[in-house]
């Protein structure tokens, strides 16, 4: 009997072990490794960061819809034309856009900030062909230097001068001619310079002018709300179409005229044939606007991308360069091919001028 007692008695003190005397054992679930017990150690918790992604939506919103209308060969309606001038701009939200989106920890915005920067930095490359290689040393039938400018309202016109008797070019096109432009090309000195013109006046921004050392027949003009003649220049013996652009700005209640100018000179340059043309001026359009696209896809080339100068700005010169748009083109079909290139800076425009030289084949 005394040793079943002790049996009992170690058997009811092995059953009272797990609580203290006086306490009341934890609850299921509680303690080391369960919920948030006193004994739980630190949990980590997932910290939402809304701003962060807001961020990231809004800023991904800016490059989106340019982006689309560059895929689809198309420029949409206001204000897209406007962003689609920038283009190459666009990478700058896509890269804070991804920076958001990496800190919020969001996949989605991640993945789509990353095809915003991979889809634009694919349409930033240089449009169309490259020069032939070799230009330079072949030998052709006549090389001569081509100069446009947009004098602001005919602000730049002294510098214009200064410029036309520094650089020497044969041919030139000059936009926003105002009166003061005008009379100024036909002084004596100019006559002298240029025997050969064609100078269409109006208001600060209508008037243009074609300036040549080649006789100039079969005189026309593109038409448009701002002025655009043409003439066919005789170059050494070989027709040469000469027209000067300067198609309405994409602004919002002018979009339509802009496309339809626009459309005219790439018809104007479709109609060539095999005559060698050239078009020179304000085109109010870069190679990220389809309209622009659509005239170069007639044969036309743009000297200053083949002359390694795709994105070199012409417009505003507030800031350009480095921030700006090329806006200002000359464009040249065979036999014509660029050897050269320069960027001018005229006083009192917001446009810098093109100076390209050329040989014709």
């Amino acid at each position: 009997m005394r040793h079943h007692r002790g049996v009992h008695t170690g058997e009811r003190a092995e059953r009272e072990r797990p609580g203290q005397p006086g306490t009341t054992p934890a609850p299921r679930g509680v303690g080391p490794g369960h919920g948030d017990g006193a004994g739980a150690g630190p949990r980590r918790r997932r910290v939402r960061r809304p701003w962060l992604t807001a961020s990231a939506v809004l800023l991904l919103l800016v490059p989106v819809g340019p982006l689309v209308l560059r895929a689809l060969d198309a420029d949409g309606p206001s204000p897209f034309p406007q962003l689609l001038a920038f283009l190459p701009w666009l990478l700058v939200p896509g890269w804070l856009a991804l920076v958001c989106a990496i800190f919020a920890r969001r996949v989605l915005l991640i993945v789509v900030a990353v095809v915003v920067l991979a889809g634009t930095g694919w349409f930033v490359q240089p449009y169309g062909p490259d020069a032939p290689p070799g230009a330079e040393e072949r030998p052709g039938k006549a090389r001569f230097r081509v100069l446009t400018a947009n004098l602001e309202y005919g602000g730049a016109t002294e510098g214009l001068l200064r410029a036309l008797r520094r650089e020497r070019p044969q041919l030139v096109a000059v936009q926003e001619c105002d009166h003061r432009c005008a009379k100024a090309l036909r002084s004596a000195e100019m006559r002298a310079e240029y025997p050969h013109r064609v100078i269409a006046t109006g208001s600060r921004a209508e008037g243009s002018a074609l300036l040549s050392v080649f006789p100039l027949s079969d005189r026309s003009e593109v038409p448009g709300l701002l002025s655009m003649p043409g003439a066919v220049a005789d170059v050494r013996g070989t027709a040469v179409r000469v027209q000067v652009a300067h198609p309405m700005p994409p602004e919002t209640d002018s979009l339509s005229t802009w496309r339809a100018e626009l459309g005219r000179l790439r018809d104007y340059a479709a109609e060539r044939g095999r005559t060698p043309t050239l078009i020179a001026g304000d085109f109010n359009a870069s190679q990220d606007h389809a309209a622009f696209r659509a005239l170069l896809d007639t044969g036309m080339r743009d000297a200053a991308r083949q002359t390694g100068h795709s994105r070199t700005p012409t417009w505003p010169t507030l800031t350009a360069p480095p921030l700006g748009v090329q806006i200002d083109h000359v464009l040249l079909s065979d036999p014509m091919v660029p050897v050269d290139a320069q960027f001018v800076d005229l006083p009192n425009t917001d446009h810098r001028a093109l100076l390209v030289d050329v040989k014709l084949f």
